[in-house]
């Protein structure tokens, strides 16, 4: 497509091991910018990128400017691993916890869990280096590789996985992240983006690829293959009903957004009926008007 922006070219990602299986196979047609999952919000909200995986309290926060593109996103059903509150008191315990900057969903996650079970610490924000944070807190939230890390280093000081409690308390997956485009963003060229994120999880699922990811990943970031292996287990992708009814409980209950209608957001944005739809207009003209050019 002749003119296209350079936001337009640009895709947003989380600079973790978890968007691994939805960007190793994205052309060169793309520019990939990596970045944590709260500053993909500010990236998405200036024209940055055109489409990014980002905290779900963002999105919700900010979905009159941000389109959700249902289908995919960052989500467990169960143990996430990497989403862990830390501290050497128990939680009944903890009097402060600290918070990171890079969080916006699990921060605010942790802080409505912590109440169910009847507990209320202050929280301090504070960036994302658990020794700094134990040493001013109790307890401690990291999220990511970071958490994946610590608590390969200090499995002992591991209090909560958040997912695995949100799994507990209301029996539904929970949805870290969405994927989320401007709503400016021209729909054909989101639809392509959209093409080649799903393409490059399905290409993720053959296990011969998976495992070619999964040493990858071993290799650049010092974790043991059954690790990331393990991980890629806990962390999943597709949406399904059970995912949705996660994501409109995490909006309505923690974000206190009332009357929140997931149904409603969706038709409102880029639903799984007309991204499809979109894709198959696209693939009927040139590939040469349908992709961005290289950059």
């Amino acid at each position: 497509m002749e003119n296209t922006s350079t936001w337009q070219r640009t895709l947003g990602r989380v600079a973790f091991l978890n968007c691994d299986p939805l960007y190793h196979q994205i052309s060169d047609k793309w520019k990939i910018l990596a970045a944590p999952p709260a500053w993909l919000t500010g990236h998405l909200l200036r024209k940055d990128c055109l489409i990014a995986p980002v905290p779900a309290a963002d999105w919700a926060l900010n979905r009159n400017e941000l389109s959700l593109v249902p289908g995919m996103g960052i989500i467990s059903d169960g143990s996430v691993g990497s989403v862990l509150l830390f501290g050497e008191r128990e939680i009944e315990d903890m009097r402060d916890v600290a918070l990171p900057t890079d969080s916006a969903t699990s921060r605010r996650l942790l802080m409505y869990l912590l109440k169910k079970r009847g507990h209320d610490p202050r929280p301090v924000e504070m960036g994302p280096d658990l020794e700094t944070m134990l040493e001013r807190c109790d307890g401690a939230l990291l999220i990511g590789d970071r958490a994946l890390h610590e608590a390969q280093r200090r499995p002992d000081l591991v209090r909560m996985d958040l997912g695995m409690e949100w799994k507990d308390v209301t029996g539904l997956p929970m949805v870290f992240a969405v994927f989320a485009t401007h709503r400016d963003a021209p729909l054909d060229i989101v639809s392509d983006a959209y093409k080649e994120l799903q393409n490059s999880l399905n290409s993720f699922r053959n296990p011969e690829v998976k495992e070619e990811i999964v040493s990858a990943c071993s290799s650049r970031s010092g974790f043991k293959e059954d690790r990331i292996r393990r991980y890629f287990e806990e962390v999943l992708y597709d949406f399904d009903s059970e995912v949705e009814a996660g994501l409109e409980m995490f909006i309505s209950e923690v974000l206190e957004i009332e009357d929140f209608q997931l149904s409603e957001e969706m038709n409102q944005s880029l639903s799984p009926v007309n991204i499809p739809n979109a894709l198959s207009i696209a693939d009927s003209s040139s590939s040469d008007e349908s992709l961005p050019p290289s950059s």
